[in-house]
């Protein structure tokens, strides 16, 4: 069992940056593959960032490439999503996850409660 809990959210103008952290308790973190996702009103929760176990390779949707970079510290048993260049269009609940590596939801049995980020013009 894992448990999963994201900070840094908040309201931020187009342009500026957030990190997003989530801190995992449990076990074997480390042998997880840690996503993060986001639900925008009205919308289905859809992919945003994958970094694999172990060798931390990185996967993106492609509107956040170039300018969101996921991050993992297994020491801290913590992952973190660098959002650079925010657009509106990001405004969302996003949501750190672990499983296995994949874009799909259904990847991943372990989500945590959700942080707001809000882009303003």
């Amino acid at each position: 069992q894992v448990q999963l809990v994201e900070s840094g959210g908040g309201l931020v103008q187009a342009g500026g940056s957030l990190r997003l952290s989530c801190v995992a308790s449990g076990r074997s973190f480390s042998s997880y593959a840690m996503a993060w996702f986001r639900q925008a009103p009205g919308k289905e929760r859809e992919f945003v960032a994958v970094i694999s176990r172990f060798i931390s390779i990185t996967s993106y949707e492609d509107s956040v490439k170039g300018r969101f970079t996921i991050s993992r510290d297994n020491a801290k048993n913590t992952v973190y999503l660098q959002m650079n260049s925010l657009k509106l269009e990001d405004t969302a609940v996003y949501y750190c996850a672990a499983g296995s590596t994949g874009r799909s939801r259904q990847d991943y049995p372990y989500w945590g409660q959700g942080t707001q980020v809000t882009v303003s013009s």
